[in-house]
């Protein structure tokens, strides 16, 4: 039988008519997920307009903000896989229901600085490269969230004051680890998480000092503590058909650009870290850090969630994660 292998029609067009040129330029959509104001989307912005001076012009991409392509969630893999979108961001805990390897960096506990997100990053590259061949793309770059912590309405001081807490989350391995630890868990939008604390459907979040920013969280919220729950990645993918179909110099120019955007994002999220925390407080949000005695009782509860990653991950997966431990 002969597989029948779909085409998206830009690919089938460069290879019947040729490369573009400046005046008939490669042109492609990027979903990106966050608002324009988001410094994900800002990011994404730069990519496009690098891409665009590095390869005279010749590769334009159009950066749609806020998710106004449509495409949102675990179904991201996909979208791109299948050409619907040629290129996208991607909260990668978020699609590791698809590909369990991108549940990694949002691991509870796992790392506790930039540096150390950054060497754990290093460590899983081949494994998340190889993922994404795996669903028909390339990564072109990654950037990480500001740690995650937690904003309430009480005091967090210990583990006990986590329990029956209902709290919005963004993937599994968070959801999991809040059980853990005795809370309820939601998975809820990011869009509706400011009416569901108005309303009393939840009473928490965990998040980072950024969105905390941004959705103006000390308005229904008092507290964010700074538990450091992980530094989840961000990545920008473009389906491998699109790719292969561009020109060996165009691929050069937007792998520099790519590069170059990486660096900048890796900077730009520890600035926007303080800059947050900053704005929270100003604005009366009482902000603490994890004294070592609820660092030890969120570690237990962190292993656990670990462990049971890994009992299905892959002995691939496993290795590096308890490789990286181990030296940790």
């Amino acid at each position: 039988m002969v597989q029948k292998v779909w085409i998206p029609f830009f690919v089938l067009s460069l290879l019947v008519c040729g490369s573009a040129s400046a005046a008939d330029a490669v042109k492609m959509n990027l979903n990106a997920i966050y608002p324009a104001t988001n410094f994900h989307s800002q990011g994404a912005e730069e990519f496009a307009k690098r891409v665009k001076e590095y390869t005279g012009g010749t590769v334009e991409i159009a950066v749609h903000p806020g998710g106004a392509l449509g495409f949102k969630g675990p179904e991201l893999l996909k979208t791109v896989k299948d050409g619907t979108v040629p290129m996208s961001d991607i909260l990668m805990g978020v699609v590791q229901g698809s590909e369990k390897v991108f549940g990694i960096s949002s691991l509870p506990r796992m790392v506790t600085s930039y540096e150390e997100a950054y060497k754990l990053y290093e460590s899983c590259k081949d494994l998340y490269d190889k993922a994404a061949a795996k669903w028909n793309q390339k990564i072109l770059y990654v950037s990480p969230w500001p740690p995650s912590g937690l904003f309430t309405n009480k005091e967090i001081q210990t583990a006990l004051d986590i329990k029956n807490l209902k709290t919005r989350t963004y993937d599994k391995n968070g959801a999991d680890f809040l059980a853990n630890l005795g809370g309820s868990p939601v998975s809820l939008p990011w869009g509706e998480v400011y009416a569901a604390l108005r309303t009393g459907m939840i009473d928490s979040v965990l998040t980072s000092a950024v969105s905390g920013r941004d959705a103006k969280l000390w308005e229904v919220l008092k507290y964010f503590k700074k538990i450091d729950y992980a530094y989840p990645l961000n990545m920008v993918v473009i389906n491998l058909d699109y790719w292969k179909a561009l020109k060996a110099d165009q691929k050069a120019a937007m792998e520099k650009a790519a590069k170059e955007v990486q660096d900048l994002q890796w900077k730009k999220s520890a600035v926007d870290n303080n800059e947050s925390l900053k704005t929270l407080a100003e604005n009366g949000m009482v902000i603490s850090d994890t004294n070592a005695a609820l660092g030890a009782e969120l570690d237990r509860a962190a292993d656990t969630i670990i462990k049971e990653f890994l009992a299905d991950a892959g002995a691939d997966v496993a290795a590096v994660v308890e490789g990286f431990r181990k030296k940790k």
